[in-house]
């Protein structure tokens, strides 16, 4: 009987498997527009960001372009050790943190605090123009804006200038001075992307219910008070996402930038993980591209270790996570 039984289970578990098989492929086949669609995208993700994952493979080789990726040598970890006892592992890790750390706390609170502002301009041409004049700067090339942080605060330019009448005579020369790079860099940023970046809070706020506000002004409350507890619980989902896909590249602080305005007075200062990788793996006279590789791939993990932590801690808060 135990064996009838047995068996009369496994005939059903194969029904069963046999039945959702063919319920699948019937769905398919009534949506298989969607399926063609998705081939697109699946196939651009899998050739042009999935198949470059081979070449990180170096990172634990030896790489000789004579020999290729695939010939190459295995030598374990020993790049990654390296990294961690050379001399310049400490200062490349504290710049690049110190500076991802003051971009994060000076530049994430303010497109909240502008879209706020703006939310309560009631002037449909003072809004317009202001938000106008708040994005402009984020259209602005790299090279560009470079150009202008070095014109604006070279030791003859318009900062010094108007310092001269406050008594400093001797012309202050910003980027010659290490101790200055930081600020520059952070405040030159957010100039140029506060008002872009306010906009998917504008957006949010779109979202928050009307009859909220009409409640809260007849229970007599003040701006301040309708901000507080009607305007900002309505944008925080949308404001711990932000963060969230912000400690995904805490680590990026901008190549381009940091490079362009990178000297060798201010390098002890914004000598960063991404300018090292390109100094050591690109322009040194001897590229070492397993080394640049496993510094790219060690920067990668604190990244994703990052992501999932600050995912976590935002479900701890009681808010919604990215997955």
């Amino acid at each position: 009987m135990n064996v009838t039984g047995v068996v009369e289970n496994k005939s059903t578990i194969s029904e069963v498997k046999r039945k959702t098989k063919k319920n699948l492929l019937i769905k398919i086949k009534k949506s298989w527009q969607l399926y063609v669609l998705f081939i697109l995208p699946l196939m651009y993700i899998l050739v042009f960001h999935y198949y470059p994952m081979y070449g990180a493979s170096i990172a634990f080789k030896n790489f000789d372009p004579v020999l290729g990726i695939g010939g190459s040598p295995w030598v374990g970890f020993e790049h990654f050790k390296k990294f961690f006892e050379s001399y310049d592992f400490v200062r490349v890790l504290k710049n690049t943190l110190g500076l991802s750390l003051y971009s994060l706390i000076a530049g994430f609170p303010l497109p909240i605090l502008l879209a706020l502002s703006l939310n309560y301009v009631y002037s449909k041409r003072f809004k317009k123009a202001a938000q106008l004049i708040t994005y402009a700067p984020h259209f602005i090339s790299v090279v560009v804006m470079v150009g202008i942080i070095f014109m604006i605060l070279d030791p003859r330019g318009p900062i010094n200038n108007l310092l001269s009448l406050f008594g400093v005579k001797e012309g202050i020369n910003f980027m010659g001075e290490a101790d200055y790079f930081k600020s520059i860099f952070v405040f030159s940023g957010i100039w140029q992307n506060v008002g872009f970046g306010c906009i998917i809070y504008l957006a949010a706020l779109t979202s928050v219910s009307p009859e909220l506000h009409e409640a809260a002004i007849v229970d007599g409350a003040s701006k301040i008070r309708r901000i507080w507890h009607v305007d900002i619980p309505g944008i925080m989902q949308t404001a711990v996402l932000v963060l969230i896909l912000n400690m995904g590249s805490f680590l990026d602080t901008g190549f381009e930038k940091v490079l362009l305005m990178q000297n060798p007075l201010n390098l002890s200062s914004s000598q960063v993980i991404d300018t090292y990788v390109y100094n050591v793996g690109l322009v040194s006279a001897l590229p070492q591209y397993s080394y640049a590789a496993a510094i790219g791939i060690f920067k990668s993990l604190v990244a994703f270790i990052l992501i999932i932590a600050s995912n976590k801690l935002a479900k701890k808060v009681g808010q919604d996570g990215l997955w």
